[in-house]
């Protein structure tokens, strides 16, 4: 059922739109209304809409304004504006943002539901478009970007709807599989063996995991479940050995399920340390003291922005320090420190997999036998700084690295499409914020601000020398949205993209 949302200043046109149309029989229903735009616009940002009915004149923002802001929640929003006032610049500028139609109040019924109709047909249409490749890859998309809270609740939860996954149970558990095959084989087979399972969302992450979210209302009987579904993958995916299995945490599914997923994919590379088993949870790795003691006085975040600037001389003195610490614990015996040790090297391994979207699993899996053979605290920090300065090593190449240019190429040739530092870092095994950082210093500028440039200048060319309209040039250089295509516009040139073709035609 599609979901309407109303903005009128005048009450007595909200309950008229309630009841001159039998909306159930259409297939909608009306979620929500505002009588003016700030209202309606915060409402928007916490509600799922597919179809925006609105005025135009309104205090504090205007309906024109409000469509504008709505898009950027709702970017497939289809949008019908109602108007006391027949004025061409108020028509002419909501076509220009793609409205479905322009009606003149007091509302002809039958235009009204015409337009409406027409609307749920295009809606119909964009769901018939997603074949079940595309289904898969938005599926992977979306739920890779909630699980690393990378998109608002109500982006999530629109398109949560329109592909069909559905998480309204209280708690939250993630197991991964890491695959050693080629990914579409394992999850292919991985699909087969929990066909019907409701409970379970499947998708992949950007690392190429296979990703099982369990939802489930009792965390005792669904962590039970969900053993025994692992029972069964491990069974059913023998062809695929080794199957390795990594179980997070259980967490609630609102705002919490991020934790058990960064639990998961910690677990999964304590498979380098424990290489005998195929499943390894989270919450058993801290109940069996397999996790360092102290865990919680070492700041792994000041880690990470040390080995994220390659700061030599502060991270080996840290390891130092932080190491001598941990020996001086009371109680604490030479397989608690081995034990530690091991720690700094799953942590240094998760990082710079995060930050090259790639692994070197010689340097970290070599550096293993070497702490399990270590006789003195002295080697083991020895070990530990040597694979700290090993990795930022690695991570200096990407300095002399063709990547920027590539990403260069990329602009050049494909600034029409969806590029971001996403989606590129994914083509070439980087991760997007050191991808970002690596673009900016080497051509002085960021990511955004260049493609930006980049494409003002090409739609500067097609306004001087074609006759297409600003809403087609916007689409051919990669603004779908035409109002934020204005506003770069006029950011990088100081006139509207009218102005700057008028001034050309002169």
């Amino acid at each position: 059922m599609y979901k309407v949302f109303i903005v009128d200043d005048e009450p007595f046109i909200i309950e008229g739109l309630y009841d001159i149309v039998d909306w159930a029989k259409l297939g909608m229903e009306i979620v929500g209304h505002a009588e003016n735009g700030l209202k309606a616009l915060e409402r928007l940002k916490q509600l799922p809409v597919d179809i925006l009915i609105t005025d135009i004149s309104m205090p504090q923002m205007n309906g024109l304004d409000l469509i504008r802001s709505a898009r950027e929640v709702h970017p497939n929003l289809k949008v019908i504006v109602l108007s006391g006032y027949d004025e061409f610049a108020y028509l002419k500028e909501g076509m220009a943002l793609g409205i479905e139609n322009y009606l003149l109040k007091p509302i002809n019924l039958e235009e009204f539901q015409a337009t409406l109709k027409t609307a749920i047909d295009k809606l119909n249409e964009s769901k018939v478009m997603l074949n079940e490749h595309s289904i898969r890859i938005l599926r992977d998309n979306i739920m890779h970007r909630w699980i690393r809270r990378q998109i608002g609740s109500a982006e999530f939860r629109e398109r949560a709807d329109l592909l069909g996954i559905s998480l309204n149970q209280p708690y939250a558990m993630v197991a991964l599989l890491r695959p050693e095959r080629p990914a579409n084989e394992l999850f292919d087979a991985a699909l087969r063996i929990i066909a019907g399972q409701t409970w379970i969302v499947p998708f992949r992450d950007m690392d190429g995991d296979i990703v099982l979210l369990y939802n489930f209302d009792d965390p005792g009987q669904g962590k039970e479940r969900a053993d025994n579904i692992h029972r069964l993958l491990i069974e059913g995916l023998q062809s695929f050995k080794p199957v390795r299995i990594s179980v997070g945490s259980v967490e609630e599914t609102e705002g919490q399920a991020p934790e058990s997923y960064s639990n998961a994919k910690k677990a999964q590379e304590y498979f380098m340390v424990f290489e005998d088993r195929n499943i390894i949870c989270f919450e058993e790795l801290e109940s069996t003291g397999k996790q360092m003691k102290a865990g919680v006085s070492v700041d792994w975040a000041e880690y990470a922005k040390l080995l994220m600037a390659r700061n030599r001389e502060a991270m080996l003195q840290r390891i130092e320090e932080d190491f001598e610490r941990l020996s001086r614990m009371e109680g604490v015996t030479p397989d608690d420190l081995h034990i530690s040790a091991m720690e700094w090297i799953v942590r240094f391994k998760m990082q710079f997999k995060e930050i090259r979207h790639s692994e070197e699993p010689g340097l970290f899996k070599d550096s293993l036998v070497r702490i399990r053979s270590a006789g003195s605290i002295g080697e083991l920090i020895g070990v530990l700084k040597e694979v700290a300065d090993k990795t930022m090593e690695s991570l200096d190449h990407d300095l002399k690295s063709p990547v920027v240019q590539q990403v260069l190429n990329n602009i050049h040739t494909s600034y029409n499409e969806d590029l971001s530092l996403k989606t590129l870092g994914s083509l070439y095994n980087i991760h997007p914020v050191y991808l970002g950082q690596l673009f900016h210093k080497e051509v002085g500028e960021s990511f955004t601000e260049y493609i930006n440039r980049y494409r003002i200048e090409k739609a500067k060319e097609q306004l001087r020398t074609t006759y297409q309209k600003v809403h087609e040039i916007a689409r051919s250089v990669g603004y779908w949205e035409t109002g934020y295509f204005y506003k770069q516009f006029k950011k990088y040139v100081g006139v509207s993209p009218t102005e700057f073709k008028g001034l050309s035609s002169e």
